[in-house]
């Protein structure tokens, strides 16, 4: 019996990365009145065009009827399942999938799925999904990649930035007022995860110098707790993101790929949105 993992969209783990660790993946949608997308079948730069067309849409979670598909074809196998999914703070994926696994249960009674809440999104999810996936390809037994998959979650922390704040804005994230006062003074909040929620690290002036804060934090959870991968997100403003993965490579001798992130995180942060995710040796919660 193999054990398989299972994450969504909001990982943003490529095709590539998913063939390579056997990772399956399920996608989120967004929708406006007239049409709904799932997003994995829309690119970034389309989307956010048709944003300014359309206003901000909604995301939706993956639909029941895939999720159980994916599910009953892993335990009809007679392999073991572990779910990876975006906060349940975020979306009702976490939820559905609870749910879903009581469907197959009555089917399939001795199925062995077990799902994990990321209390994240993005290449926080996406991590703990790749470390789960290699320990499975080393023969781990479920309870096994289980623990480290929790394990990761304890070890990993995402940091990133808005280029302004009108997306936080329209996405209720913050009030209108903060939003302008915040643009003329060019304050930018450093933005993290905590606790399946997003949640301002610290404020600082100026886009540059938020960089340098994130960075600072880097190098410091690094020096105290060692740090194994990063990757570096963005949306839509890649030249940023090649500047800050070279930054990081002096800093800190390590290559930091970069990935985009998709419509379902974007939408609350806006174009221009730039930051990372990292792990490290040891907790750091």
């Amino acid at each position: 019996m193999a054990v398989k993992i299972l994450t969504d969209s909001t990982s943003y783990l490529s095709e590539e990365i998913c063939r390579e660790l056997d990772i399956k993946k399920i996608s989120l949608s967004v929708s406006w009145n007239d049409m709904s997308v799932k997003e994995v079948d829309i690119n970034n730069e389309d989307f956010y065009r048709m944003m300014e067309e359309k206003g901000i849409p909604k995301s939706s979670q993956p639909s029941i009827g895939e999720m159980l598909e994916e599910m009953k074809r892993v335990v009809a196998n007679g392999d073991s399942l572990v779910c990876i999914f975006l906060s349940s703070e975020m979306s009702g994926t976490y939820s559905s999938a609870l749910m879903v696994k009581d469907m197959v249960l009555e089917e399939y009674k001795d199925a062995q799925i077990e799902i994990i809440d990321s209390r994240s999104n993005c290449m926080q999810l996406g991590f703990a999904a790749i470390v789960g996936a290699r320990a499975a390809k080393e023969g781990k037994t479920l309870n096994e990649v289980v623990e480290l998959v929790k394990q990761n979650l304890r070890r990993s922390r995402f940091l990133f930035i808005p280029d302004n704040l009108e997306y936080l804005k329209k996405g209720g994230r913050i009030g209108g007022a903060k939003a302008l006062i915040g643009n003329l003074l060019k304050i930018i909040p450093i933005l993290t995860v905590e606790d399946g929620k997003t949640a301002i690290l610290t404020k600082v002036r100026t886009k540059k110098n938020a960089v340098s804060a994130m960075i600072d934090k880097l190098v410091k959870d690094s020096s105290i707790y060692g740090l194994k991968e990063i990757v570096v997100h963005h949306i839509n403003c890649y030249s940023e993101a090649l500047d800050l993965s070279k930054l990081i490579e002096e800093k800190l001798g390590v290559k930091a790929d970069i990935v985009d992130i998709g419509p379902v995180i974007g939408l609350h942060v806006g174009p221009g949105a730039i930051g990372f995710v990292y792990y490290t040796e040891k907790d750091m919660r």
